[in-house]
């Protein structure tokens, strides 16, 4: 991998610090944009026990920021539209010298779903500015829970978003492929078939159905009923991903948490995969919503990072309704 120019760090390597943005689009919480601060709050506390948070919000909510965050978090002032700093947020890569850059893709509002859109695409410049980065922009869509990588060559995206038409129309499959090695210094692209049946937001987004562990191993979401769309759908993800080859050229090694949780909200059904967990410095979070399976779930998920506090949090039923989940609105600056 060393013949790279620069390489995206595995969100498992160490960290500088956690970028996030505060709750600032009302309508997209059903009329709950309380309890979703709330747990924006929550989780930034949390995390902030073991590193840095940096919170960016909108000029408008900085009070309400205050009065729920840890004084340990930083807040940054800067406008935004939306407050999923994952997609938004700069993506982070590091150049043979050690220099972080920041990468600005474009934004488009995950195809023009959510308008407007136009502070949020100027997010990742902007915070680069404010933390002294250097910002490479790519004219190309791309949002960062779009992806995973394990930092040693191998990238996992689906392509039920990468491929969709409201991201990059001119664009085919090859040449995404080609941009991702490029920008992110991957050598194995692992293209997998679907996001979750109900993540309409993101044309389902890869954060809600693998995550790596270590490099050349994958974490799966699974769905062990049958009645289930994501059923099916999982199963096809976990075949492709076994026929896969990691970066260092050996066969994907692949596990799979087989328990898919499903809520009722208050207008709608929710999905909230275990598989949106944050991994950062000494800690895993990982979203739970009072299912039967939470506490073998959480066990599975801890023997894969042995060395790291599992951190089982009970926001992820408001992030869903909202469009999202943990990882979603986290974004890592590496150390």
């Amino acid at each position: 991998m060393s013949s790279m120019p620069h390489q995206m760090p595995a969100e498992f390597e160490p960290h500088q610090r956690t970028l996030m943005c505060w709750p600032s689009r009302d309508d997209i919480w059903d009329g709950q944009i309380a309890e979703a601060e709330r747990a924006y709050a929550e989780l930034a506390n949390t995390i902030a026990v073991y590193e840095p948070v940096t919170m960016v919000v909108d000029p408008k909510h900085i009070e309400r920021a205050e009065s729920l965050c840890a004084s340990a978090i930083n807040l940054l002032s800067i406008p935004i539209d939306d407050s999923w700093c994952r997609d938004s947020g700069p993506i982070y890569v590091r150049e043979k010298t050690g220099e972080l850059i920041g990468l600005d893709f474009v934004f488009n509002g995950w195809g023009e779903k959510f308008i407007p859109h136009d502070q949020d695409a100027q997010l990742a410049s902007r915070v680069t500015t404010r933390l002294n980065h250097k910002k490479r922009s790519i004219p190309a869509v791309l949002e960062g829970g779009s992806i995973n990588v394990d930092g040693a060559g191998t990238l996992v995206t689906t392509m039920q978003c990468l491929l969709h038409p409201n991201r990059n129309p001119t664009m085919s499959q090859v040449k995404i492929e080609a941009l991702l090695k490029y920008e992110l210094g991957v050598s194995s692209v692992v293209w997998l078939p679907h996001g979750l049946a109900l993540d309409h937001d993101t044309d389902g987004h890869v954060d809600n159905v693998a995550a790596f562990t270590a490099p050349g191993h994958v974490l799966l979401q699974g769905c062990n009923d049958k009645a289930e769309d994501d059923y099916v759908r999982m199963f096809i993800n976990e075949k492709v991903a076994r026929s896969s080859i990691s970066g260092n050229g050996e066969q994907l090694k692949v596990d799979v948490i087989p328990v898919l949780p499903f809520v009722e909200g208050e207008t709608e059904r929710v999905v909230v995969p275990y598989l949106n967990f944050y991994v950062g410095n000494k800690f895993v979070v990982v979203p739970v919503t009072g299912h039967d399976a939470d506490t073998d779930m959480l066990q599975m998920i801890g023997e894969f990072f042995p060395d790291r506090d599992i951190l089982p949090i009970q926001i992820g039923r408001i992030l869903a309704v909202g469009g999202g989940g943990i990882h979603c609105i986290t974004q890592q600056v590496p150390a």
